[in-house]
């Protein structure tokens, strides 16, 4: 109302293209207007594109008091559950999935970084979902499983609580999995109470499926079960471990990904150990990118949190560096970046000057979280 003689109504719709669902075209209709009548009152035109630029950026974050109070009570109370009932805590997150701003995979390693036991998917021990077994210990549901049908994991709840699985030829007689659900239990391990490994179990699924499938229509079967014979296959290596985890839940309660590759690269800094760098020093940095953004009042700046097994390092890449490596950025699940040390009261961020792919073939994370 100052600065172009807004009247009360123009202001107030101003005040409303601002909070109205970031509607972009209702903005950019009041900010024409805005600008048209400053520049008639003869303000600057540097300080006009100032005020516009400030306008605009609070009209992508701002919110009202009243929501800022919401969310304080809100993350007040999130941090309370944090450090007194962890377990209840971290269970619930995995149990409304999806929502906020960090993925099941980064979730669970923040739990166990934080001393807590999480025990993965089993038949004969999962509910539908995760649960709390005592102070330290949280079990994953069934609901973390890609492709499990929600009916499909109570009725496998329903049928044991009548009675136990007795076997793997007991428990795929009284729920009906399809064979792709049977595959992806077998896979992530969920069905080692029947067999001696991963592997085993994958050999066993096969085997019964195939064995329906050779069974006549009286229900005689062509050829003798051999469920019970011993599986050839080896057991999977760790890396296949977590791989197969990532594939089949898109997390894993094994080790995070770059712990298995840390001896590879050893100059690379944990995030843990980040506190203790140099400021301006160059050092590098390098995980699974959980975190990608772009905040339209950083002007152009790009936000990068890359995860390891201690934790989560950030980095900053400046807007002519993002253009130029924007393909790896964007596209690369694992990045390694080599940058100079901003430590300010122990915050580090790292301001990139190298970007490039960690490649390596036992590399499969989480996905991310990207440019909100």
């Amino acid at each position: 109302m100052v600065m172009a003689d807004f009247s009360g109504d123009e202001a107030e719709e101003l005040r409303r293209a601002l909070s109205f669902h970031r509607s972009e075209e209702r903005m950019n209709k009041v900010c024409t207007k805005l600008r048209a009548t400053m520049e008639r009152k003869g303000v600057p035109p540097d300080k006009i594109d100032k005020i516009i630029q400030s306008i605009s950026s609070f009209a992508l974050y701002g919110f009202p008091e009243s929501h800022a109070i919401s969310f304080a009570i809100l993350a007040y109370g999130s941090a309370y559950l944090k450090v007194h009932r962890a377990p209840e805590f971290y269970a619930s997150l995995l149990n409304n999935q999806p929502m906020g701003f960090y993925t099941p995979a980064t979730i669970v390693k923040d739990a166990q970084r934080h001393g807590l036991k999480i025990k993965p998917v089993c038949i004969s021990q999962s509910e539908r979902r995760c649960i709390v077994l005592d102070d330290n210990t949280v079990r994953l549901g069934f609901c973390v499983v890609n492709g499990l049908r929600q009916e499909h994991a109570e009725e496998l709840v329903r049928q044991r609580q009548e009675r136990p699985f007795a076997s793997l030829d007991d428990f795929k007689r009284r729920v009906p999995l399809s064979k792709d659900e049977l595959r992806r239990l077998a896979e992530l391990g969920a069905l080692n109470c029947f067999a001696k490994h991963r592997r085993a179990a994958m050999w066993d699924v096969e085997e019964t499926i195939h064995d329906d499938l050779l069974t006549s229509s009286r229900g005689v079967a062509v050829f003798g079960t051999s469920a019970s014979t011993t599986a050839p296959l080896a057991r999977m290596t760790l890396p296949e471990r977590v791989k197969a985890d990532y594939e089949t839940m898109n997390l894993t309660t094994g080790p995070h990904p770059m712990k298995l590759l840390r001896e590879t690269f050893p100059n690379i800094w944990r995030a843990i150990d980040l506190v203790h760098a140099r400021h301006g020093s160059i050092i590098q940095i390098a995980g699974n990118v959980i975190c990608r953004q772009r905040p339209g009042t950083a002007k152009g700046f790009v936000f990068i949190s890359l995860e390891d097994e201690t934790g989560v390092s950030n980095a900053i890449v400046e807007p002519d560096l993002f253009e130029r490596f924007r393909l790896v950025i964007t596209e690369e699940a694992f990045l390694l970046v080599e940058g100079e040390v901003q430590n300010s009261d122990n915050v580090v961020l790292i301001k990139a000057q190298e970007i490039r792919a960690l490649a390596h073939e036992q590399l499969i994370g989480s996905e991310s979280h990207d440019f909100h």
